[in-house]
This record gives C-alpha cells, structure tokens and sequence, in this order.
C-alpha cells in the first residue's frame, strides 16, 4: 500500500491550498483515513480524520472551520482543502489509512499506512 501526498508548497497568509493523497495497492472504499501535521520541534498531530460514509469527519480545534477533509473513492484519493492559511499551519502535512477501520479514526493507534508527507509553508 502507497500514499502519495502532494499539493503542498509556499502561500501567503489568508491565502488557500488543497492537498491531494493518492492511494494505490487498497482500495479506500470501507477505510477511514486522516491528515496529520508536525511543525518543527513538535508532535506529529491529527488534524482531521473520516469514515467510510463521509459523515461527521473530525477536525481538530486548530483547523476547524478553515480546514475540510474529503474523499472519492472512485479516485482513490483523499483530499485536504486549506483555506485563510496561517503561518502556525506551517508543518509537513501527511496522510495517512486505517487497515479497514470504517468509523472516523481519531485514534492514532488505528493508523497502518501512511503517505511521505508533503510541505505547506504559510508567509506572514
């Protein structure tokens, strides 16, 4: 199983990028997935996180209302959409797959695969 993330880069404060996760040798389909973060000097951290069904996805408190997680799985590919950017979102942002895990994985322990990270770096 391999997860290619991509989509990262440099933007301006307030401004917006959409991370894409390619996902080959498993089908997502039933398999709850996330997007995690670390910034220099910090914990890697769980920033959002969905079911099988698309329902309730998880955000955290820092991303919440700026930050959608999504997926299609016809494509295989899990999608971070990143609006009014801030420079504390500056992190490598990866992401990763349960193994069959269908709820909305908020758990760390859950997560098998995951994804080289890509880098998002915010301008003030």
């Amino acid at each position: 199983v391999q997860l290619q993330a991509s989509g990262g880069g440099l933007v301006p404060a307030g401004g917006s990028l959409r991370l894409s996760c390619a996902v080959s040798g498993r089908t997502i389909i039933n398999t709850g997935m996330g997007w995690f973060r670390q910034a220099p000097g910090n914990e890697r951290e769980l920033i959002a996180a969905i079911g099988w069904n698309d329902d309730n996805p998880y955000h955290a408190d820092s991303v919440k209302g700026r930050f959608t997680i999504s997926r299609d799985n016809a494509k295989n590919t899990l999608y971070l959409q990143m609006n009014s950017l801030k420079p504390e979102d500056t992190a490598v942002y990866y992401c990763a797959a349960t193994r069959g895990y269908i709820g909305v994985p908020v758990n760390t322990k859950l997560y098998a695969y995951w994804g080289q990270g890509t880098l998002v770096t915010v301008s003030s």
